[in-house]
């Protein structure tokens, strides 16, 4: 009997860490935009490479001081390790360019809307590069997310090519991420500790010698905001909440799948456009844009509903035939 207890207290709990990693990345990524719209949008900030640059340094400063600490582990460097990390650290770096140059180029509530094209492509990469099956359901919640966004965005008034390409490209680096993510954090390797820590020194000073040749650095260097100290809070927060987002972002992968990480975007995503239509005053009203949004949060709720139910979890081909020859003897 007790036996029994503990197995079904255990059964009781197992959905935890899937909740709270998927909330805690919910917060972050929630946060993360408000903090970066006001440092390159309302102070103006030059450069948004060089943010990412104080994000990959602030990355590699917390997990390099914990690992001295015996806080957390992850290999020493060796010969193999960009072998085992390639194409993360190009990914990598490309997710955080376009994710922060398209953040300052659209109103808020349309960024939120474009963000949802992540979805589908991250299913597509899933099951190409992870070999992973979805049920219908699944698949249906997904793309009520997407006839949501083509609704919401076929009445943008405030149309920008630059914005909606970057925008586009973040979504191709966004998937292409959490799918390689989650392909590389196996705890035998690297680990999710490891997959950061490498990623962000790998890229972190192609990303400054970039930001010189480009004249983003002089501009850094020339803006006159350094003195601003809520400026300068909002910076360092836009940097701690970089290595917050990454974090949560390989935890909710690890505990879920990345399909999941992503959704849990998209309904954080249109939270903030019901935001935005409040505070802001970057949002255009229309009926088309007002009816696509809550599609959207539809689709995302619905898709929670299945992922609370268990139905979100893919299975691969090899799982099943095994479950078929199982039922059979």
């Amino acid at each position: 009997m007790r036996a029994e207890g503990e197995r079904a207290a255990a059964s009781a709990l197992a959905p935890l860490p899937k909740l709270l990693s998927a909330l805690f990345y919910g917060v972050c990524s929630f946060l993360i935009v408000l903090v970066n719209k006001a440092v390159l949008t309302a102070y103006r900030f030059p450069s948004p490479l060089f943010l990412g640059v104080g994000q990959m340094v602030t990355t590699i400063l917390i997990l390099y001081v914990s690992k001295l600490n015996k806080i957390i582990h992850f290999p020493d460097f060796d010969k193999n390790i960009p072998k085992k990390l390639f194409p993360l650290p190009l990914i990598y770096v490309g997710n955080h360019i376009s994710g922060l140059s398209s953040t300052s180029k659209l109103s808020l509530p349309m960024f939120t809307v474009l963000r949802k094209f992540t979805i589908p492509l991250t299913l597509l990469l899933e099951v190409i590069i992870l070999g992973k099956r979805y049920s219908l359901s699944v698949v249906l919640s997904v793309f009520a997310i997407i006839l949501g966004a083509f609704i919401a965005a076929g009445s943008d008034l405030a149309f920008s090519l630059e914005g909606y390409a970057s925008v586009l490209l973040n979504d191709i680096f966004t998937a292409a991420n959490g799918v390689y993510t989650k392909q590389k954090i196996d705890p035998k390797e690297l680990g999710k500790y490891g997959v950061i820590f490498y990623n962000a020194c790998f890229m972190v000073i192609p990303t400054v010698v970039i930001s010189f040749f480009t004249g983003d650095l002089k501009q850094v260097t020339d803006f006159k905001q350094w003195s601003n100290v809520l400026f300068i809070s909002q910076f360092l927060l836009s940097c701690i909440l970089g290595f917050l987002l990454t974090y949560s972002t390989v935890l909710c992968s690890h505990y879920n799948s990345a399909l999941t990480t992503t959704v849990v975007g998209a309904i954080k995503n249109v939270s903030i456009a019901y935001i935005g239509m409040l505070i802001g005053g970057d949002y255009i009203f229309s009926v088309l844009n007002f009816i696509g949004l809550n599609i959207c949060m539809a689709g995302g709720l619905r898709y929670s509903f299945l992922t609370i139910r268990g139905q979100d979890s893919p299975k691969h081909p090899t799982d099943e035939e095994n479950l078929i020859s199982s039922a059979k003897s």
